[in-house]
């Protein structure tokens, strides 16, 4: 039996209002779990429609059985009854997912023979009672202007208004005041929501777990197009201004990206079983198979692809519709005195174009671009965007192109240039390399971005420098090595998104491009060592221990010369930085530095750099440093007898005589707490210091190094950097976590934390006085602490730890002092640390 005979017949039993809503969801429940089957059938645009058509039969029969159930079989004509249920928003545009609210406006026209406040408080009583999410407004005909006015939500939603069932004739009177609401002050409209979309773009920036609703390139950009379309145009379907505002072929490459957003925000609602508009990790797989995608990385690869072209599509024809809005007439005397080419004008570094101009040539578009003052960055007016996203360009490209290229490579200011030819879609068509990787995500747990966008960020890291060591040596390089470290920053992981090695790859894409730009054959072999071995840096500065004369022959082996060095610290700075904000650390660049100068000595020896000598060139430095002879003699003997040659390799002179004085002032215990970045601990003692309670009861924060350093009289220097700084308001009770770990007597019951035992080593011929004990495994909330506690039961002391963290891997060193027999015991310390 059908719904409507159902229904017929528990009206004509009298039944109650209870029944009438249960029939109706049973119905709708039923509806829910066949959606599964309904999407495998069709999917996209086509669903949605499937979906909306079927919630207007449903709202359409409520509305029926309300009036049935109210006039018996004195039922008039509903066009003689004056209310109009009406559609708004993503349903009034057969937009409407499966968990989305409902979104209904109920108007209606006064009329003493009607009681039409409870035929609609009867109808949403029964829309609510069946489970039907909506959100409704219930509104006067004479009303409906002045409630525009009231919130611009309001308007925008009347825009896309649908009637569902009721009068023709109210009707007929709500599109009337619905034309004069889109005439309304139009300008104020337009204008706020281009500001109302600039707000939210920065809101939900772009993300390889993207948004699909309110992310950039996402469906309120889509809407935001048809808004202002509809305000100025009148049109009820974007496709109303193909010929007219653009190309059949530019509006199809549109809809195909947002027919895509249609089925991966209707499968993300269906697997989710809720309204979920985020494309999460945890879901892109079983997504992936639904929309028969091979793989959770084609997927988002695709699904990226669509969003840059909604956004790039978006940006250009809500800017072509509203410029008469968004220019100031009174400005363009100013604008055409600002030409820099035949259609092209700068003003305030902002370039713009015009729209009638016929697209120029890409050799003519790239000359406009290098005509730009290269003492300031640019930026670039959707008008320009317009010309370089619909450039032809042939290939093999011409000569000439490659030229302007090379010249572009030259400025100051590329970055923005680069981005410009990201946004227009045409990268990949002047730098080949990119074709592989466009849009390709990397979901290591590390990047921010997708491998094109990565590489451009990288570039403009390079381009504004906030490390000053780093910054200093790329000021000094020559024009032509800054032209070759922008190349290779830009190229370093074009190889990626193949199964071969990506830093091998891409050593080999590197030369064709830097060929094609002319950069002289001198210099192949070195873009080939700084692409190839882009990662290697970073790896041994967090990864290896820094004073160890193998590590640092090792890695100079790779890279053969300081000056391979020196670009190569420059492209790891500008790699980092390029991953996101935050990334690179104080922490990283301590590191990074200490790896450079350390590398650069090694270089600039004949012989081999032992320990030994490199004590000696410290203490000579030491020596003829002022501050060290305004020591007292015995003063200088304590200090050059500490018997720590790593506390030397590993601070300044001046470091060196600056803790020197405080472990002076030091009878018992003294410490202090520096949070200006992250948060680090400086510890002097002469009583012991438990440490594996500190490091226990601070577990909460991540260590990122610990130093420990006998010094002289008995006074130990401990220095332990955490990552992040303890949360406000909570410096006290981090004071008293270090008064209480000298406190031997404290015990803290710590988790033992699961280690293999090939996931750790211990390396007694490391060097003459120290083992080094390497762990690398899964990171566990406390593991130092337990590590600390198990050495300190061992009488083991650390002479220092580093501590890397890097896609829920820990990857810990330590350096321990050779004593009581340890080495004679290694596998029983391993033992120990690994055992159940």
């Amino acid at each position: 039996m059908t719904l409507e005979l159902q229904l017929e017949d528990l009206i004509e039993s009298n039944a109650s209002d209870f029944a009438l809503s249960k029939c109706f969801k049973i119905h709708i429940n039923e509806y829910k779990d066949s959606l599964l089957t309904l999407f495998e059938r069709n999917q996209g645009k086509d669903f949605l429609v499937t979906h909306t058509k079927k919630l207007d039969f449903l709202i359409s029969l409520m509305y029926k059985t309300v009036l049935r159930r109210m006039f018996g079989h004195y039922l008039p004509m509903r066009g003689n009854i004056p209310i109009a249920l009406i559609a708004l928003g993503s349903y009034g545009r057969e937009q409407l997912c499966v968990h989305s609210d409902i979104d209904l406006m109920m108007v209606y026209e006064k009329n003493e023979g009607y009681n039409t406040a409870a035929i609609l408080e009867k109808f949403l009583y029964l829309a609510w009672d069946a489970g039907l999410k909506l959100g409704h407004r219930v509104h006067e005909v004479n009303d409906l202007r002045k409630a525009s006015r009231e919130d611009i939500t309001i308007k925008t939603a009347m825009m896309e208004s649908r009637l569902i069932i009721g009068s023709p004739f109210t009707w007929n009177a709500t599109q009337h005041r619905l034309n004069l609401i889109r005439h309304d002050n139009p300008k104020a409209f337009v204008l706020a929501k281009i500001q109302e979309a600039e707000t939210r773009r920065k809101k939900f920036p772009f993300s390889m777990q993207p948004n699909i609703k309110e992310g950039v390139g996402g469906l309120r950009d889509s809407q935001l197009l048809y808004w202002i379309a509809k305000t100025l145009y009148g049109v009820n379907a974007l496709r109303e201004l193909t010929g007219r505002l653009f190309s059949e072929e530019q509006y199809r490459e549109y809809r195909i990206a947002l027919e895509l957003l249609f089925r991966v925000r209707s499968a993300l609602h269906l697997v989710a079983n809720k309204q979920q508009d985020q494309l999460v990790l945890d879901v892109m797989p079983t997504i992936a198979r639904m929309l028969g995608f091979s793989d959770e990385r084609r997927l988002v690869t695709k699904l990226l692809e669509a969003q840059w072209r909604i956004s790039n599509f978006t940006q250009i024809y809500v800017k072509k519709m509203a410029r008469h809005y968004l220019v100031d007439s009174t400005a363009l005397a100013v604008l055409r005195a600002s030409r820099v080419a035949k259609g092209f004008y700068a003003v305030d570094q902002v370039l713009y174009s015009s729209y009638h101009l016929k697209t120029p040539s890409v050799d003519t578009l790239l000359e406009v671009l290098l005509s730009l003052d290269d003492r300031v960055g640019w930026k670039f007016d959707e008008s320009v965007l317009f010309h370089f996203t619909y450039v032809t360009i042939k290939h093999p490209m011409k000569t000439k192109t490659h030229t302007l290229l090379r010249k572009l490579f030259e400025r100051n200011h590329l970055y923005a240039m680069l981005k410009l030819f990201y946004d227009a879609g045409i990268l990949h068509q002047l730098i080949g390399a990119f074709k592989k990787v466009l849009h390709l995500p990397q979901f290591d747990g590390y990047h921010h971005y997708p491998v094109d966008l990565h590489s451009i960020e990288c570039v403009k890291a390079l381009e504004a420098i906030h490390d000053p060591n780093v910054a200093a040596l790329y000021e000094a390089l020559s024009g032509a090595d800054k032209v070759l470290l922008k190349a290779v920053t830009l190229l370093h992981d074009t190889g990626k998104g193949r199964k071969q090695d990506h830093s091998e790859v891409g050593a080999k894409l590197i030369i064709p491009f830097i060929q094609s730009i002319k950069l002289p054959t001198s210099v192949h072999e070195r873009s080939v060592i700084l692409v190839r071995y882009h990662t290697l840096m970073s790896n041994v500065a967090y990864r290896e221990n820094l004073y160890s004369e193998k590590t640092l022959y090792q890695f100079m082996s790779k890279i053969k010369t300081p000056e391979n060095l020196k670009l190569l610290y420059i492209l790891t700075y500008a790699d980092i930085n390029g991953v996101g904000k935050g990334t690179y650390t104080n922490f990283g660049a301590n590191l990074l530095h200490e790896l450079y100068e350390a590398s650069l000595e090694i270089s600039s020896q004949n012989d081999r750099l032992t320990d030994a000598i490199k004590r000696q060139n410290k203490e000579k430095r030491l020596l003829n440093d002022p501050d060290f002879g305004l020591l007292s003699k015995i003063d200088q003997k304590k200090l050059l007898s500490i018997e720590s040659n790593l506390f030397f390799f590993k601070y300044t002179s001046d470091e060196i005589i600056a803790l020197f004085k405080e472990a002076k002032t030091c009878h018992t215990f003294t410490f202090e707490i520096d949070i200006e970045q992250g948060l680090v601990l400086h510890i002097f003692r002469k009583v012991p210091l438990n440490l594996g309670y500190l490091l226990g009861k601070l577990s909460y924060l991540d260590v990122a190094s610990m130093d420990i350093f006998t010094l002289f009289d008995s006074i130990k220097y401990f220095r332990i950097e955490f990552l992040q700084s303890p949360q406000e308001g909570t410096m006290e009770f981090v004071i008293s976590i270090i008064e209480e770990a000298f406190d031997m007597s404290k015990k803290l019951n710590l988790p033992k934390p699961s280690i293999k035992p090939n996931e750790i080593t211990l390396d007694c011929d490391h060097s003459l006085h120290y083992a080094q004990l390497n762990l690398n495994t899964t990171n566990q909330r406390g593991l130092l602490a337990y590590f600390v506690q198990l050495f300190d039961e061992a009488y083991i002391n650390i002479a220092t730890a580093k501590i890397h963290t890097d896609k829920n891997k820990a990857r810990d060193h330590f350096l321990i002092e050779k004593q009581n027999g340890m080495c004679d015991n290694a596998a029983q310390i391993i033992t120990q640390l690994t055992k159940g």
